[in-house]
């Protein structure tokens, strides 16, 4: 059972990075293809604040929530080590880099700030 919930916390954590970063050059294509859809103001508020969470927890130190509670619940099952699927492996490799912390401080931010710049590129529609 706790096994099976870790790697429901893995697609979800996955989902929710493929959100955030796939969101940038969807808002692009989409305005160069008229898709109405990237100017949506509660999409785009969920896409800066999904960013603004990932900068903010990295600027203090905290581990994403996420992979605490995927990591709590491998120990639960006894899975020390990634095992699993090949999905389930595919995923870990995509999300858990070895690097150290000012990598990742500088990547989110950089990442961040064209999030930022996206917005007013692209404007979201306003109510």
């Amino acid at each position: 059972m706790y096994s099976t919930l870790a790697n429901i916390v893995l697609i979800a954590h996955a989902a929710f990075v493929a959100f955030v970063v796939l969101m940038v050059p969807c808002i692009y294509f989409g305005r160069a293809l008229n898709w109405s859809w990237v100017h949506s103001y509660w999409l785009r508020v969920a896409h800066l604040a999904g960013i603004g969470l990932v900068v903010a927890q990295t600027w203090i130190g905290m581990l994403c929530p996420l992979t605490t509670l995927e990591m709590w619940l491998r120990e639960q099952s006894d899975l020390a080590t990634y095992t699993g699927s090949f999905i389930e492996h595919w995923l870990q490799e995509l999300l858990y880099w070895n690097f150290p912390a000012w990598v990742f401080i500088v990547l989110y931010t950089g990442f961040a700030l064209l999030v930022i710049a996206t917005w007013y590129a692209v404007p979201p529609r306003q109510k």
